[in-house]
């Protein structure tokens, strides 16, 4: 991850983050030690398949912690109570594609989840919508090709 790079979060957002590091820091920190001090018990550190299996959900977990740290750091939380008459973070979307209604939120990256119609400003559907209005047509380039898109609402 690059070490400027703004993270553009909800305020949600932003305190899921929080929680989710410092749930890591104390609970899932002691949580995995506990277990390689157990698995260590055990004796024949070479063919301890739980001490191999525990240290790497530790590399794991502090690989996840330096990312959130870093992702907090730069965390730039978006504004929504702005005026959403153009597509930006944060903005509440509807668009019609093939006769077909769906509705988008803008997010960054960190939480995005098309699942749940959270799309990043930096996908390929997110960063063609951006700037655009209600009424205007857009055309998204995504893996599966070309989709054409009509921006119904923008709130």
């Amino acid at each position: 991850m690059a070490t400027d790079k703004p993270v553009y979060v909800s305020a949600e957002g932003l305190a899921k983050l929080e929680e989710e590091l410092e749930h890591l820091r104390t609970e899932r920190r002691k949580e995995v030690a506990e277990r390689i001090h157990s698995a260590m018990e055990f004796g024949d550190y070479s063919e301890n398949s739980e001490l191999e299996d525990a240290k790497n959900e530790q590399a794991f977990m502090e690989g996840r912690i330096l990312t959130l740290e870093q992702m907090l750091k730069n965390a730039v939380v978006i504004d929504q109570n702005g005026h959403h008459d153009k597509v930006e973070l944060g903005s509440h979307i509807v668009v019609e594609v093939d006769g077909e209604r769906e509705n988008y939120t803008v997010v960054g990256s960190a939480e995005a989840n098309p699942a749940e119609g959270r799309i990043s400003n930096e996908s390929p559907v997110g960063r063609a919508l951006l700037g655009h209005r209600a009424g205007d047509k857009v055309r998204a380039v995504v893996p599966a090709g070309e989709i054409d898109m009509k921006i119904v609402a923008v709130r």
